[in-house]
């Protein structure tokens, strides 16, 4: 081996991923701490899964924001001048996904997304679009650090893919018509994740899964039901933004994550203005009605066993 990985010892698996694994690795010199993602070239059908690995180091070099994941070395082995294996060596994440660790508080989670929203900012500023975010492609490491990671469906901002590529329950309408990919994708994607996280309920896209043969079964979309129906403790503010962020068509959305950051700063001062008049009427003895969604330190979820964000250990 050559290179940064010539230096590391592979220590434990922490991760599996399609045709990949990720590994623990520790420089023997410094003692610091790597994840190395090995993927493997089996047959013809792997040679996407190479690619994905070559594009998420292209462009995590490209970007230098906290919120994204960094990449620092790729070592690729090759025999008979096929590359057979490749090894990424990425930032250690000690933390988990946002599938696993959903944050229950509504000042959690509108930071969480605030800061979300400047890694994806600092994407697109570099002319990039990530086009699979998803829970479990935001992890949330110890300290509330927040890390966007898998950068392999990435691509420059206003490329058309040859095929359909993302998540079904998170894919926006022109990742299935294979048009062309924006600022805009993102936002839908990420709209949908809030959609989740909010509801703990997938908002419906044109994609369920495979088809009887195997491949992508693209449906007619169901009509979604507004988050605030399915959790009434929720900001409608938030409700509203949630849906905007997952209309059909992309004109119609936030432009930007700078659009989408000033509704979450603007519905998190309303929100911190509310509990402050509530703590105030509190100590002089009024009445504790707040606004919908305004509760003091709300908690978004009803019961332990109701819809809404939910506080999970990972």
């Amino acid at each position: 081996m050559s290179g940064m990985l010539a230096g590391l010892r592979l220590t434990q698996g922490i991760g599996t991923g399609a045709r990949s694994r990720i590994y623990l690795a520790v420089d023997l010199k410094t003692g610091q701490r790597y994840a190395v993602k090995r993927v493997t070239r089996n047959s013809a059908e792997d040679d996407r899964f190479l690619e994905q690995a070559e594009t998420e180091y292209e462009v995590s070099t490209k970007v230098d924001h906290p919120v994204i994941r960094k990449c620092f070395d790729v070592h690729r082995v090759r025999k008979l001048l096929q590359i057979k294996e490749l090894y990424l060596v990425m930032e250690y994440v000690p933390g988990t996904g946002l599938d696993r660790s959903m944050p229950n508080r509504l000042a959690a989670f509108l930071n969480l997304f605030l800061r979300v929203c400047e890694g994806l900012g600092a994407l697109h500023q570099a002319g990039y679009v990530h086009t699979d975010i998803k829970p479990n492609n935001i992890m949330i490491a110890p300290g509330g650090v927040v890390k966007i990671i898998d950068l392999g469906q990435a691509c420059l901002i206003g490329h058309r893919k040859d095929r359909i590529q993302g998540t079904p329950d998170y894919i926006a309408p022109e990742q299935v018509e294979r048009g062309a990919l924006t600022q805009r994708t993102d936002v839908f994607n990420l709209g949908a994740t809030m959609y989740y996280l909010l509801t703990l309920k997938t908002y419906p896209t044109q994609v369920r899964g495979a088809d009887a043969r195997g491949g992508i079964a693209i449906v007619d979309k169901d009509a979604p039901v507004v988050p605030i129906e399915i959790n009434p403790k929720i900001p409608l503010a938030l409700s509203n933004l949630v849906m905007d962020c997952c209309r059909e068509d992309p004109s119609k959305r936030p432009a930007d994550m700078v659009q989408v950051q000033h509704r979450l700063r603007m519905i998190r001062d309303i929100w911190q203005r509310q509990r402050e008049e509530f703590r105030r009427r509190r100590a002089v003895g009024q009445p504790e009605e707040m606004a919908q969604g305004g509760d003091e330190d709300q908690d978004l979820a009803e019961g332990s066993d109701a819809p809404g964000i939910i506080e999970t250990t990972g």
